[in-house]
């Protein structure tokens, strides 16, 4: 469902300056609790531990960049993936499978080589997305042409669009405290 609200873009300026913003990956998934979440990924839970997204991340750091460390934690009725220097948001093979029998929004961001992607996934379908080789969706749900009207084509989506997209369709106002307050079940998925 879609969250009854406009936001003006550039409401989230403050994340160009976070440091998630050079490289990250957000997944939301509605309905599910993090441990949920975690072992529809195909995580062991009682191998993943509770700790701040920057303890997850400097984890992360430490593991084989062949494995996928994650970090979930819940917000407004959604599990929350926060990821640094990851591509998994981005990748249909595991979104489009994490939406069944729910909603998916999804935003991954490489600074360095420019590349953004964003999906809204409903139950396998994939609604709206915008890949960084191809660009957006033709159609734009009816749901999202009032918002994608207000977003300026010059805008990079890490820099307010695309988290303005998320809000638009999950209800939540990703904020700093968010990502440094919350508490993430963190661990690296089989």
């Amino acid at each position: 469902m879609i969250a009854g609200m406009t936001t003006p873009p550039g409401d989230y300026a403050w994340f160009s300056g976070s440091n998630l913003a050079e490289a990250f990956s957000f997944i939301f998934v509605r309905g599910l609790t993090p441990e949920e979440l975690v072992a529809r990924m195909g995580g062991r839970v009682e191998d993943f531990t509770w700790m701040t997204l920057d303890e997850s991340i400097h984890a992360g750091s430490r593991h084989d960049y062949k494995t996928e460390f994650v970090a979930v934690t819940s917000v407004g009725g959604w599990a929350f993936v926060a990821q640094y220097n990851s591509w998994l948001a981005c990748n249909d093979d595991v979104t489009v499978p994490l939406s069944a029998g729910t909603s998916l929004v999804s935003l991954y961001r490489l600074d360095i080589k420019g590349l953004e992607d964003f999906r809204w996934i409903e139950d396998g379908e994939i609604r709206f997305a915008f890949r960084a080789q191809d660009g957006y969706s033709e159609d734009v749900p009816a749901e999202l042409v009032e918002t994608m009207e207000s977003i300026d084509d010059d805008w990079d989506l890490h820099t307010g669009p695309g988290l303005v997209l998320i809000e638009r369709i999950t209800g939540i106002r990703l904020t700093p405290e968010i990502l440094d307050e919350s508490r993430f079940l963190s661990g690296v998925l089989s």
